[in-house]
């Protein structure tokens, strides 16, 4: 569905025929830039088809569309169908980089749909318009498991006698809900994984345990730059809410906390479509003429204090941190109703016992190892808002380019390691000096230079991104750094590395620790151990965050460490570490 969206038209069409859609159907209404005319001329040089979205006295634009595609022999004949709008691109990162893979992969586990989640971009801070393609302007995204960036998108095997088409996933007709069709319904979310049974009957977002990118997500520009949202609030919006496009909503969609550069998977390919579309006099006619009327439209906007306020006002908006954003529904889920509404299928399906109808989290929520930073490259490009917040006497900020998303909730809850902070002193007696390797952001480190005096800590992180965001973590927080040092020198190395001199065995000569901290054992397994010189160490301490880890690292680290000469004080685990003193 569309509506004046001429300038942006081309490459939105480019992009998916690039992508692998055989045929493209839009709907458009009340155009003033030339949208329609355009389409009827891909429409004349069989790229694909257009059709006015006639709207009924008292209907919204969006349901008319839908109603009318119900019906539309184009989409009845299809195969599979995907209902999305001009802001969204379909990024396939399935390994054929095509929708036609994807789908044969889908098919070949005996799937019939794929729910696709959405990547929310936000205006990169570019104010200004440009001609410049879209997907490449805009790099900068939420991150993905930010939940509240879940709305989905479904490519699904359409059969109109089954589906009734809806925006964001079709819903089987009320006829065939007491049948046995709803078992034929196998769908799976976008890193081609199945997706729990609810969703077959209900739900437009997807939750933790089924969000997934490695196949494919939905690239959500609602925004783009402050000019282009100008350009959208003149248009108004598809479904006539409101005051939808207030700054409210641009704090909402305009997320730039981490870098996500998968549509340019497609740049290649697309570009070449476009120049190629451009080759037709017509079409290249239309086009220019629409960025020249936008253009000179925005020209004369800009003159007015209307555009300095509306610019202003979402400079300011997306300075709102991403953990101040709100995106509640707007009325609350009355369970009683939805229990009302269920089919029998339905009810059967809720009524399995939990382990047969919910599937584990996704991974990336930091939780099964304790490790609460997000995984791989550290990415502090970009200034974001940060909301800070005291946890156990030092300011941390929700940074979601740093903190994995659970670790986001606690940090705001000012319980960020908690039980650690609260015993460390304990685990730490009598140890004056400390080196922990694997220290993340240093957060331990810094908690017991403030409350233990005379105790030097060294803190070891291999994340050269990290090192430095705890520098200036403690610098903020007061904390001298003769009495908190950072190091991001590795500790360990593969065979073929640098001389384990230069390591480990360097930093025990030269710092000469009482106690040993293993923040993150991935950092300093066990079999590293075997061989050091650990004469010097009174004590080592291993974190844990369950019985079932403390149990592994026991198995792994206490023949070694018995070796040399340490025993586990079998009392301390219950504190929430293992602790392995110098036997007497």
């Amino acid at each position: 569905m569309m509506k004046d969206e001429a300038p942006f038209l081309l490459e939105w069409f480019a992009h998916h025929l690039a992508v692998g859609f055989t045929d493209i159907l839009v709907y458009t209404n009340d155009c003033s830039d030339g949208t329609d005319t355009m389409l009827k001329r891909l429409e004349e040089l069989g790229l694909g088809h257009h059709r006015d979205n006639v709207i009924p006295e008292g209907i919204k634009p969006q349901p008319s569309a839908l109603k009318h595609a119900q019906a539309e022999p184009i989409v009845q004949q299809a195969d599979w169908v995907l209902n999305f709008d001009a802001d969204e691109f379909l990024c396939i990162r399935h390994p054929s980089h095509s929708v036609e893979g994807m789908i044969d992969d889908a098919v070949a586990q005996g799937a019939n749909g794929i729910v696709i989640t959405w990547r929310i971009y936000g205006s990169g801070g570019v104010v200004e318009w440009s001609r410049a393609p879209v997907t490449e302007q805009y790099t900068r995204a939420a991150p993905p498991l930010w939940n509240k960036g879940w709305g989905v998108k479904t490519l699904f095997k359409f059969d109109p006698k089954y589906w009734k088409l809806g925006i964001h996933r079709p819903s089987i007709k009320n006829k065939w809900l007491e049948t046995d069709f709803p078992d034929s319904v196998k769908w799976l979310n976008g890193s081609g994984r199945p997706m729990e049974d609810y969703f077959k009957f209900r739900g437009w977002r997807s939750i933790r345990r089924t969000v997934g990118y490695d196949w494919a997500q939905m690239n959500h520009y609602a925004v783009k730059s402050v000019d282009s949202y100008a350009v959208r609030k003149f248009r108004g919006n598809v479904n006539n809410k409101k005051d939808k496009y207030n700054n409210d909503y641009w704090s909402l969609q305009d997320r730039n906390e981490v870098e996500d550069r998968t549509a340019l998977i497609h740049a290649e390919k697309r570009a070449a479509i476009m120049a190629e579309l451009l080759t037709d006099p017509v079409l290249n006619e239309l086009h220019h003429k629409a960025l020249d009327g936008v253009e000179a439209r925005l020209d004369e906007y800009r003159k007015t204090e209307a555009y300095a306020a509306l610019r202003d006002g979402l400079i300011e908006a997306g300075k709102v941190p991403i953990t101040k954003i709100e995106a509640k529904p707007p009325q609350a889920r009355d369970p009683a109703k939805i229990a009302a509404l269920m089919s029998r299928v339905e009810k059967e399906a809720n009524a399995k016992p939990v382990e047969e109808r919910r599937h584990d989290n996704v991974a990336g929520w930091a939780a099964s190892d304790g490790d609460p930073y997000v995984q791989g490259e550290i990415d502090l490009s970009g200034e974001i808002g940060l909301e800070w917040v005291p946890n156990h006497d030092i300011d941390l900020p929700a940074d979601p380019r740093v903190f994995a998303p659970e670790s986001l909730d606690v940090i705001l809850a000012g319980r960020f390691e908690r039980r650690h902070a609260r015993n460390i002193a304990g685990y730490l007696e009598d140890c004056p000096r400390v080196l922990e390797v694997g220290a993340g952001i240093g957060f331990i480190g810094m908690r017991t230079v403030k409350i233990s005096e005379g105790l030097t800590y060294m803190a070891q992180e291999s994340r050269a991104a990290l090192v430095k965001y705890a520098r200036d973590l403690a610098a903020r927080a007061g904390i001298a750094s003769d009495r908190l040092k950072f190091t991001d020198g590795p500790m360990v190395f593969d065979d073929d590395g640098p001389d384990e001199a230069s390591g480990l065995a360097a930093t025990l000569a030269d710092f000469r620790p009482d106690a040993l901290r293993i923040g993150r054992a991935t950092d300093l397994p066990a079999a590293r151990l075997a061989g050091q010189d650990l004469d010097g160490l009174k004590r080592i301490i291993i974190p844990v965050v369950s019985d079932e880890q403390a149990a592994q690292y026991r198995a792994e680290y206490t023949p070694i460490l018995s070796g040399n000469g340490f025993e586990e004080d079998p009392e301390r685990a219950a504190s929430g570490s293992l602790q392995f003193n110098r036997a007497p």
